[in-house]
């Protein structure tokens, strides 16, 4: 674990560097690519989404090159969601060939390996639906054609809170296909003036974040996430919160199946991000809002705020009672 730990915290270190403060919510972000997911923003504007994508990015070396240096990173790239944007702008098209006197697929931006869906909620639910496939089964159909995405693909989608004019509010099977639902908030006072006196550093992402991860690297922490062990009373706790939403007076729609299965992968990445080859009981504490949250529909906005925490503290509390051996 300690090369593990070493290279984690080399990630959120250099995360650091740009978006200060912010040290929790990076790591939901490096636990959800590590889940092999993705994740979808909701903040104001101006709170540091579309940088905290592109450092990401920066920090993960495409090649296997010298690291600690600026410049380079995977592939990104960010589209900006709008009602006009058509299905064919994400995934491409067919284009005739002069040359070849054929027709040519070129990709769309789909094909990359970090990808920011900007304000997803101003596209309509055609396009929405374009990227069902994409975060679901890691793949793109186009006609007869089925092509794989990079196994990397990962997509941070942000989606403003505010102005919700023109807008088209993600269903809940999008929702769904989103391992974590997180925002970022405003800084502390103290941070907020270390951001203002150091604003030109940290806009320039690609001059200023260096690279401290290869993309195998990540890979293989992907890997190793899926091997973290969980024991089987903490999965057990985990069947019991994901029924408990399904029949609480306060929630309309409780979590599914899957919803419970996107929780297991993200506690495991989780604990490895916290330098840990285990679960624990805290850890169902630390996720429950992210994880579960966005897939529930709550009768009313004043049960939403608490529900699903007491629902978890309550769980949380018996497994602790039990005195449950973390590792093997």
């Amino acid at each position: 674990m300690s090369n593990t730990n070493t290279s984690l915290q080399a990630l959120v270190k250099n995360m650091e560097t740009i978006i200060r403060g912010k040290s929790q919510e990076i790591k939901y972000v490096i636990a959800a690519l590590l889940a092999r997911g993705h994740i979808l923003l909701e903040d104001n504007p101006g709170a540091g989404k579309t940088v905290l994508a592109k450092t990401l990015a920066q920090s993960i070396s495409e090649a296997a090159g010298d690291l600690h240096r600026p410049g380079g990173g995977v592939a990104f790239r960010r589209i900006q969601f709008t009602p006009d944007l058509l299905p064919m702008d994400l995934i491409g098209s067919h284009i005739f060939d002069e040359a070849h006197k054929d027709f040519v697929f070129k990709k769309g931006p789909l094909f990359t390996h970090v990808l920011l869906a900007d304000e997803i909620n101003r596209a309509s639910p055609k396009v929405q639906s374009a990227l069902l496939e994409c975060m679901a089964e890691n793949q793109i159909s186009v006609g007869d054609t089925t092509m794989p995405l990079d196994k990397f693909f990962f997509t941070i989608a942000t989606q403003n809170p505010i102005e919700m004019e023109g807008t088209y509010p993600l269903p809940a099977a999008q929702l769904d296909r989103f391992f974590m639902k997180i925002s970022l908030g405003y800084v502390n006072e103290e941070t907020e003036f270390d951001i203002y006196t150091n604003y030109l550093t940290i806009g320039n992402v690609r001059e200023t974040v260096k690279q401290v991860l290869h993309y195998q690297d990540i890979i293989n922490l992907q890997q190793e996430a899926e091997n973290v062990y969980i024991h089987p009373e903490l999965v057990k706790g985990i069947v019991r919160l994901v029924r408990a939403t399904r029949q609480h007076p306060e929630i309309a729609l409780g979590c599914s199946t899957r919803g419970g299965i996107t929780f297991i992968k993200c506690l495991k990445a989780w604990a490895l991000v916290n330098d840990r080859d285990f679960v624990i009981e805290d850890d169902l504490l630390a996720l429950a809002q992210p994880v579960i949250h966005h897939r529930l529909i709550f009768r009313n906005r004043d049960a939403a705020r608490t529900v699903l925490t007491q629902l978890a503290e309550q769980e949380v509390n018996k497994l602790a009672a039990m005195g449950i051996q973390p590792k093997r």
